[in-house]
């Protein structure tokens, strides 16, 4: 894959997760206030405490997405795979996609579920286009030579 094809899915990603980071801190701003405004409890839970934990897990979750695009920024910015941790969690943001949009199907519909698969397939094509073999070689280190084949 060319540097400037890896590099823009890199970019559309990253600005697809600052979006999201949004959203979902929209969305669970609305829902704290409507649990607040119209005194909702589940099973005798204080309204108040239902509204905190809204905002606490929107909050969470954008700073969450945020991270995940500020990564996906760097890779492209950089041209470069993102190291072992970085990795680790841009896969658990692909996984998550992918359970809540296989929860988005039941709950919400089609289109959720779709945008949900389209985040998942740009996270994961970003993975592998900056794959195994991509990272860049250390300051004065030797490119390494591929072994000569076994004798038959």
């Amino acid at each position: 894959m060319s540097a400037v094809l890896r590099r823009t899915v890199a970019y559309i990603s990253a600005i697809v997760l600052f979006a999201e980071a949004v959203g979902i801190v929209i969305v669970n701003g609305v829902m704290a206030t409507f649990v607040e405004n119209q005194d909702m409890s589940l099973a005798g839970t204080d309204p108040g405490v239902m509204a905190n934990g809204a905002w606490v897990l929107g909050g969470v979750c954008g700073l969450f997405l945020l991270l995940c695009g500020v990564l996906l920024l760097l890779c492209g910015i950089r041209d470069r795979a993102p190291g072992r941790i970085a990795r680790t969690v841009l896969i658990c943001c692909a996984v998550i996609h992918g359970v809540l949009g296989a929860l988005a199907v039941g709950l919400i519909g089609w289109t959720a579920f779709v945008f949900m698969m389209v985040v998942l397939g740009l996270i994961v094509l970003t993975l592998v286009a900056y794959g195994p073999g991509r990272e860049a070689p250390a300051a004065g280190a030797e490119a390494e030579q591929p072994a000569a084949p076994a004798p038959v």
